[in-house]
């Protein structure tokens, strides 16, 4: 008990100047990460400052990153391309770029070709050796990349990255994807802050925004939790938890102004918490749930402005719809326009659902939120129970 109490005590400080560990980028917090994590646990300070982040901050179990607040800033770094001039095959940890300037060992990359149109079929890597255009890369490539398909290589990757950990928190820290700059990287690959197999994760006083892709991604994990975070103008997802990940909690949160869906809760998501959280100004939908996510709570939130729908229960077949989830507390208005303004929409028949003790409505008839509940499944088994409808909206069709 006393050696843990020592190793969990561990906290080594990493800054542009006056800390443990020195550098103006993401070596400096690489090796502070390294170093913590080699030593079974502790803290990684990051003072206050700007850190270019050419691949991604790769976390270690047992370690948490602490910045200082807004001013602790972690800036994905400015993109650059190339196509290949060799097909990287299925397996390979090597290829051969065209244009090899702007790229060298240590940085992160992406590959892919036109035919890599499911999320899953980007490889995200870091270059570990250099040989004139050839590179050697960290992971074997997932999928047959062909140069006849426009097989190409980017510099995209997640600003943070924590891979087959547990028990990593990450708090108190900025990160700006410098989305202008930078090629889309799918939200299975990652984001601004992903997570993969990961589980007892803690993202905790976090601000993440313009990243090219999903604000916080996280796949195939259990038991995290994201708490008080700001996740703003990234053009895909702000949050996306998927793949099977295993009770979620998303509390306190500000997901505002993303390109696509605030919250977009994936396939296989299941006894999540997503309360007292704001999901406004999206660019189609607040909240969206779907393949197999059951026995979730949303409750307590406010969702309101987005481009479509408030909360959209997707298409699916009756056997991996959202059974079995309960809407509670929330106030949902102002959602989309005359044509598609939804508070809730269901487009499958789900079971066992209840929407309890909302408030959904609309200030604006000229323009948004036609309607406050809307089924496309006259069969779908939902209970409403004392939810109030005001403003121009229409109850229930």
């Amino acid at each position: 008990m006393g050696q843990e109490r020592q190793l969990n005590s561990v906290v080594v400080t990493v800054g542009r100047s006056g800390a443990d560990i020195c550098g103006q980028d993401g070596r400096a917090l690489q090796a502070a990460v390294d170093y913590v994590g080699n030593l079974g646990g502790g803290v990684v300070k990051i003072l206050p400052g700007e850190y270019v982040m050419s691949d991604s901050l790769h976390l270690s179990s047992g370690v948490t990153v602490k910045g200082s607040g807004p001013d602790t800033v972690l800036v994905k770094s400015p993109g650059v391309s190339s196509p290949l001039v060799l097909d990287g095959d299925y397996g390979e940890e090597e290829i051969t770029l065209a244009d090899p300037s702007g790229f060298y060992p240590g940085m992160g990359v992406s590959i892919k070709d036109d035919r890599a149109v499911g999320c899953w079929h980007t490889t995200v890597a870091t270059i570990t050796g250099q040989d004139g255009n050839r590179f050697a890369i960290s992971r074997p490539m997932v999928l047959d990349y062909l140069v006849s398909s426009n097989a190409r290589v980017d510099n995209a990757f997640p600003v943070i990255s924590a891979r087959d950990v547990e028990n990593v928190g990450i708090e108190n820290l900025r990160v700006e994807g410098s989305k202008d700059s930078n090629v889309l990287l799918s939200g299975c690959r990652g984001a601004g802050i992903y997570l993969y197999r990961a589980d007892n994760v803690t993202i905790r006083d976090c601000i993440v925004e313009n990243f090219n892709g999903d604000g916080i991604s996280y796949q195939k994990c259990a038991d995290v939790v994201i708490e008080n975070c700001r996740i703003a103008h990234n053009t895909s997802f702000g949050l996306h938890p998927g793949s099977g990940s295993q009770r979620p909690i998303i509390r306190g949160c500000q997901v505002t102004d993303n390109g696509i869906i605030g919250l977009f809760v994936c396939w296989r998501v299941k006894h999540g918490c997503f309360e007292n959280n704001v999901f406004s100004r999206n660019g189609h939908v607040g909240l969206s749930i779907g393949h197999k996510d059951t026995d979730n709570i949303i409750r307590n939130n406010e969702i309101s402005g987005n481009g479509d729908y408030g909360i959209h229960f997707r298409e699916e077949l009756e056997a991996m719809a959202a059974h079995r989830n309960l809407v509670e507390g929330n106030r949902i208005y102002d959602n989309g326009n005359e044509q598609s303004g939804y508070g809730i929409r269901i487009d499958s028949r789900v079971h066992g659902v209840v929407l309890r003790d909302n408030i959904i409505g609309s200030d604006n008839g000229d323009s948004v939120q036609r309607y406050a509940v809307y089924k496309t499944e006259a069969e779908a088994q939902v209970t409403l129970q004392g939810n109030q409808i005001w403003g121009t909206c229409v109850g229930v069709d």
